[in-house]
């Protein structure tokens, strides 16, 4: 077994910081390369794809490191609340009923795009829907659209419930990983060019545009450079905020777990789930106080430096060699999230729906409460809200669609 060269999450954490320090330094350099460079290739992506580069070469074991659960359990739930914390609730419903018509759509696209990927790749190689046993591909794809409509407890829920071998398992996991931050990596760069996009495509973006205006005119007329006293508030907001979260989470998730274990089809019985539901609800109900106004002293801005952290630590998961171990698995991935691509952008063509829609949508359900607000906030910060409440909505969704995946696939498979 091959050990990675930094095995200290300090440094690997320093690294990552140097990291996101270099992409902003440069990013806002008035220098003619780096301003050619930023053009074509969006810093956030940068953000995501130079950590995957340390996993790739060896340098850092990001399935190791405890990086990621950190960024995903503590500034996670603390950039939610920040972002959310001057959320005009009224503004976002105005977007009207086309996020959620796109993100049920992605849903659709899911639960279709495996049995058709396995269809297709059965024409070219018959054995993947020749296994019956706990290892047939089928059955570890049911985990895999799991974990694309909800997220870990979904795909956890459909091992159990179509009894998947732990050999198939692992590969659907890795397969997991790669197609699905290749995929995000596409969406961060799409949404880089989103204006350029959306008048090409002749899409409706006054609602989102009236948002964000919204947003900047209360920047500009009451934005004032931070204290002290005004940083520490805000950090006591967001890490205040996560550890009540944690703290009902700790609580919440067992007590379903032990009374009603048949609500883990729902992901009650997820600690990670309650945390998401909890720091949202909190973060809402104070956009509703006066603390919403600590956003003129950056709480948003706070939120979106813990965000940048999480990215860096979710593309240290990515081994992009990976793919060359098991090459028709990740084609089949390939294949699904292709036909879930097709199906999200003919609907938002036929209803002119913004990028942003198509987006959120699809990042809300393939890669859940960690990563849609990621690819929300790469429009605006003030979007993020929607990736939240967009993925919390996937949560529930999850085992059922995934399930119905899961007979469409053994049909598939018993042809």
């Amino acid at each position: 077994m091959t050990t990675a060269l930094v095995t200290n999450d300090a440094t690997a954490l320093g690294i990552l910081a140097a990291i996101l320090g270099f992409v902003f330094y440069t990013n806002s350099s008035e220098h003619p390369f780096w301003q050619k460079f930023y053009r074509f290739v969006p810093a956030l992506l940068l953000c995501y794809f130079l950590p995957s580069l340390l996993n790739t070469f060896g340098i850092v074991d990001g399935h190791s490191s405890k990086l990621y659960f950190v960024a995903s359990r503590y500034l996670l739930p603390a950039c939610l609340v920040l972002l959310i914390l001057s959320v005009d609730l009224k503004a976002i419903l105005s977007l009207g009923p086309k996020a959620l018509v796109m993100f049920l759509t992605g849903t659709f696209g899911i639960v279709i795009g495996g049995p058709v990927a396995l269809l297709l790749m059965s024409l070219v190689d018959p054995s993947l829907t020749g296994g019956h046993g706990p290892d047939a591909v089928w059955r570890g794809m049911t985990t895999l659209a799991g974990s694309w409509i909800g997220g870990g407890a979904n795909q956890a829920a459909m091992k159990e419930v179509y009894e998947v071998g732990g050999n198939i398992f692992s590969v659907m996991v890795t397969v997991d990983v790669i197609v699905a931050n290749i995929w995000m990596a596409v969406l961060l760069f799409l949404a880089a060019n989103a204006k350029t996009i959306d008048a090409k495509t002749g899409a409706d973006t006054r609602a989102i545009d009236a948002l964000r205006h919204k947003v900047e005119t209360y920047h500009a007329e009451n934005a004032r450079i931070p204290s002290l006293r005004d940083l520490m508030l805000i950090v006591a907001i967001g890490f205040g905020v996560t550890g009540i979260a944690h703290m009902c989470a700790d609580w919440l998730a067992p007590f379903f777990s032990e009374h009603y274990p048949w609500t883990e089809k729902y992901s009650l019985t997820s600690s990670f789930f309650w945390l998401v539901v909890i720091v949202t609800t909190i973060g809402l109900a104070l956009s509703f106080t006066p603390l919403r106004h600590y956003e003129a002293a950056g709480a948003s801005k706070v939120g979106s430096a813990f965000l940048y952290v999480l990215v860096a630590t979710i593309g240290l998961h990515m081994d992009v060699t990976k793919i060359m171990d098991t090459p028709e698995y990740f084609l089949l991935g390939i294949i699904w999230m292709i036909v879930h691509a097709g199906l999200m952008l003919l609907v938002a063509k036929l209803i002119r729906a913004p990028l942003f829609y198509m987006a959120v949508g699809s990042q809300a359900n393939v890669g859940g409460a960690a990563s849609a607000p990621v690819v929300a906030a790469a429009f605006h910060p003030a979007l993020a809200p929607v990736g939240v409440l967009l993925a919390v909505f996937g949560y529930a969704l999850g085992t059922y669609m995934a399930w119905l995946c899961g007979q469409l696939l053994q049909v598939v498979a018993s042809w």
